[in-house]
This record gives C-alpha cells, sequence and structure tokens, in this order.
C-alpha cells in the first residue's frame, strides 16, 4: 500500500468520480484508476461501485476513507513539523465560510494570514453550516465561519465573531408595514423567505415556531441574504435576516421585530481536539487573535 493510492482513493471518493479526480490531482485519469485497482487489489475488495453512471463508494471504502484521510494527514503533519523545526511554517490550511457571513472582513483576514505565512497554501470553499461541521469533525476543513443555532456543535470549539438579532423585513406596500412587531402566529400565515435548511440562521428561526408550536411556511430558500431582502422589497413575501443586513435596507424595507426575539451567531469553529499541523494551528491561533469576539447588540 502506498501513500498515493490513499490519495488517489480519497480524491475520488471526494469528487465522487475518476475524470475530476484526475483534474483535481494533475494526473491522467487512466493513472488514477490504475492506482486504485492496485489498491483494492491489494485490500481484496472492491473501494468504488462502477456500476453506475457515478462512482459511488461501497461499504468497505466508506468504512475505509476515514482512516485513508487520517493516514494522509498524519504524513503531512510530520512534513509539517520537520518545517517548523526549522523554522518555518509551510504547509496547506482548509477554511471555510456561509454565504451569509458578509459581517466578517474575510480577504483582510485572509491577507493578513498570508502576509504572516507566505509558505502556507490557503483554500476557501462555500457551505451551509451543517456541511462545514462535518468537514470539520473529519479533519477536510481547519478552520470555518459557521452560524449557530443550538450553541457549541458537539466535537468543536467556537468563539462569537457576530452576535444579532433576527427580524422581519417587508416591503413598503406590506399589510404589517405599519407595526413595529410581529409574532409567530401571524408569520405562520404568511409566505416567509429565508436561508435554506443547514444554515444557523434558519436552524434559529425553525427553533423558534417549533417553541410556539408553530410551523413556518418558507416559500423562498435564497443562500445570499442580500437576495432575501431584494425579493421582500418585490412584495414576495416576509423575509427573515440579521438587524444589520434590514438596517442597509432601511430606505427600501420596513423592519419588524418578532416577539419574542431571536438571535443569531456566527463563530469561528475548529475542532475541539486541535489542529494535526503547525500550519493550520497558525491559522487557527491567527483567527482568534484577528476577529474579535464583539459585544451582543
Amino acid at each position: 500500500m502506498e501513500l498515493h493510492q490513499l490519495e488517489y482513493f480519497v480524491a475520488v471518493a471526494e469528487e465522487a468520480g475518476f475524470t475530476r479526480a484526475a483534474t483535481r490531482l494533475h494526473v491522467a485519469q487512466p493513472g488514477v484508476s490504475a492506482q486504485v485497482r492496485r489498491l483494492e487489489r491489494e485490500l481484496g475488495q472492491p473501494l468504488f461501485d462502477r456500476s453506475g453512471r457515478a462512482v459511488r463508494l461501497t461499504d468497505v471504502g466508506a468504512a475505509v476513507l476515514p482512516h485513508a484521510r487520517a493516514a494522509l494527514a498524519s504524513v503531512n503533519a510530520v512534513r509539517e513539523t520537520v518545517a517548523e523545526f526549522e523554522g518555518l511554517v509551510r504547509g496547506q490550511v482548509a477554511i471555510g465560510i456561509v454565504t451569509s457571513a458578509g459581517p466578517v472582513a474575510l480577504p483582510e483576514f485572509l491577507a493578513g494570514f498570508a502576509e504572516r505565512y507566505p509558505g502556507v497554501e490557503i483554500t476557501l470553499a462555500e457551505a451551509n453550516s451543517d456541511v462545514m461541521v462535518e468537514k470539520l469533525r473529519d479533519g477536510r476543513l481547519d478552520l470555518a465561519v459557521i452560524g449557530l443555532a443550538d450553541g457549541e456543535p458537539a466535537g468543536l470549539a467556537t468563539q462569537t465573531v457576530l452576535d444579532e438579532a433576527l427580524v422581519a423585513v417587508t416591503g413598503p406596500r406590506d399589510a404589517l408595514a405599519g407595526r413595529r412587531e410581529v409574532t409567530f402566529a401571524e408569520l405562520a400565515e404568511r409566505s416567509l423567505i429565508c436561508l435554506p435548511k443547514g444554515t444557523g440562521l434558519r436552524g434559529v428561526l425553525d427553533r423558534g415556531f417549533a417553541a410556539a408550536g408553530l410551523r413556518a411556511r418558507v416559500t423562498i430558500e435564497a443562500s445570499d441574504p442580500d437576495v432575501l431582502a431584494q425579493l421582500a422589497m418585490r412584495g414576495l413575501g416576509v423575509a427573515l435576516v440579521p438587524e444589520s443586513l434590514a438596517r442597509y435596507y432601511s430606505a427600501e424595507l420596513h423592519t419588524l421585530q418578532l416577539r419574542p426575539r431571536l438571535r443569531g451567531k456566527l463563530a469561528l469553529a475548529w475542532r475541539d481536539g486541535g489542529p494535526a499541523g503547525p500550519a493550520a494551528r497558525a491559522l487557527i491561533d491567527f483567527a482568534r487573535a484577528t476577529v474579535r469576539e464583539p459585544d451582543p447588540v
């Protein structure tokens, strides 16, 4: 068993295909297929089901995948540790962020980190909070900005970077436009526009309705909070957004406080057990020192 075989296996599993894995690895597709088949022959079990149009993990492949990732992470940690003893911080770090993390000054943060650690390669991806929590737990991400709905996720440590109220916004001609507050019972009768399931703010909203014994009637979902506001401007429903976004669109939208109040949080998150290598440790230390926890507003 060779390390590059494990690397090819993990790439095919994550990309759900040999061609996409080869593109990611910058190697020829036949080479990827050949090395994965050699690995399967050595293990005596097929790792992928190739019978359909999409390549899928077999039960054995799914069981092997976390161990393969752990082996590759350990080897990378060895390399990074040696570099650290040479006085350098090198390696790769992976960061995830929710689309709705606009208030977080991510470009400035990344530029500052790259300036301090020029030998570290940074990758950045967007996803919903629930997806990133799983990627943090299995080591595919070193750090993420996630929305919190139910407190700190198991296995992760967090540092709050934004804590604010969730509000309802409508167009100026909406029946609610003359009101200052709105109840969940009233919102349950309306078409709602909000972030999709799996996001922190959607989790907060769903919990609010559940606590009231009601169910939200969500007719439009969008991952970008600005799109939610713009849809509400055009009279397509009542949008649920962070209060800071409502203030930004105050000239075009009417804001209503929720009764009872709800708050949403964005937080830095990382594995509670700590990162595997010095590059990831440097990233987390830099983030915690740079992105300060605010006072609630």
